[in-house]
């Protein structure tokens, strides 16, 4: 079905504010901080009640807070686009409260503008089911018959019409004909997905989906987001390679656990030669000396026991398996002027914090 899905996404060839917030030196004197989401839309709720962001019926009531959510809204589960049209309405409430939301991108926004569903929940195309959704689906078949027929066909040719055609309904959800509209780039949600930091930097402290190596870091925060926005523009002929990259801020690991490079991407960087990483002490220390900053929080790599704080607390990896798929406790971070405190929701539903032990210098 994922062949059949990059078809539709090439076959199918309306924007959102930025969720954003500014990078003063001395930043805002309250921080929350959410890892991955996806789509689940309750573990989210009671997050951010618990946090104090919003009161009963969903709105802000977190005064001159900022809210950073490191990505990874999407897939897995069912509630994306319920999520996303909150944070949205939430980033609107919270600026008029002297507050700020700010949405980062994850790997999975971008796997969703690429046109790579593997992970998309069924329920995330149920979401976007309304009276036309049927009129869509048999209007694209009309309209993309010799192609669809010709992919069908490939595996064998003997294939008739009403076989070829009985498959595509298979495979094609109600909905999903929209979702794919929305996602694509230029699409509703392309275009509010374009405009994501890839990186964010909010008074001493760096927040990144995946994490921040060395290889990417020798350009200002503003020049690497700038390639990820241009990355997920609407011209077709974008190179958007870039989102795929190991070593960008949406997808690396290093910072956490130590892998090797990709070898094209050594030889790049590197000069051809076996020039040996960076350890993860070393490679940290230079990052946040190159912007300035105390600490890295990070998301995208979990810590299925709740938040925890590596490298003398310069790491803060917040990812801790949120959504029921994953079956890991709600958490969330909470930075403060002196403080950096973790909160995890237990398996009774009781909520515990735990100051995270700083030792860096």
């Amino acid at each position: 079905m994922r062949h059949t899905l990059l078809l539709l996404a090439a076959l199918l060839g309306l924007v959102a504010a930025p969720l954003t917030a500014g990078d003063g030196d001395e930043g805002p004197s309250r921080i929350v901080a959410v890892g991955d989401l996806h789509g689940d839309y309750d573990a989210w709720e009671e997050i951010a009640r618990a946090a104090g962001l919003v009161d009963e019926g969903g709105h802000w009531k977190g005064g001159t807070t900022t809210l950073v959510q490191l990505g990874d809204i999407t897939d897995r589960g069912p509630d994306s686009l319920r999520i996303i049209r909150q944070l949205q309405a939430l980033q609107e409430e919270a600026a008029e409260a002297g507050g700020a939301v700010v949405v980062l991108l994850g790997n999975h926004e971008a796997m969703n503008v690429l046109g790579d569903l593997r992970y998309v929940h069924p329920g995330e195309y149920e979401a976007f089911e309304d009276r036309r959704s049927e009129g869509r689906r048999e209007a694209t078949w009309k309209a993309n018959r010799e192609k669809l027929l010709a992919y069908y066909r490939q595996d064998d040719p003997e294939l008739s019409v009403r076989e070829a055609k009985a498959k595509w309904i298979a495979e094609t959800p109600l909905g999903l004909l929209a979702h794919r509209r929305a996602w694509s780039p230029g699409g509703e949600l392309g275009s509010w997905a374009s405009a994501l930091p890839a990186v964010v930097r909010i008074g001493a402290t760096l927040f990144a989906h995946g994490g921040l190596s060395e290889e990417r870091t020798r350009e200002p925060i503003d020049a690497l987001n700038a390639r990820y926005r241009y990355a997920l523009g609407a011209d077709p002929l974008t190179d958007r390679a870039i989102l795929e990259d190991p070593l960008g801020p949406i997808w690396y690991r290093g910072n956490v656990m130590r892998q090797p490079a990709p070898v094209e991407a050594a030889d790049e960087e590197a000069g051809g030669d076996d020039t040996p990483r960076l350890g993860r002490v070393e490679e940290l220390a230079l990052v946040l000396s190159r912007y300035g900053a105390r600490q890295l929080v990070v998301a995208h790599t979990p810590s299925m026991t709740g938040i925890v704080a590596e490298l003398g607390g310069r790491l803060i990896r917040i990812d801790t398996g949120i959504s029921s798929y994953y079956g890991g406790p709600a958490s969330y971070l909470e930075i403060g002027d002196d403080t950096l405190r973790a909160y995890r929701r237990t398996p009774d539903g009781e909520w515990v914090e735990q100051d995270l032990e700083v030792t860096a210098s």
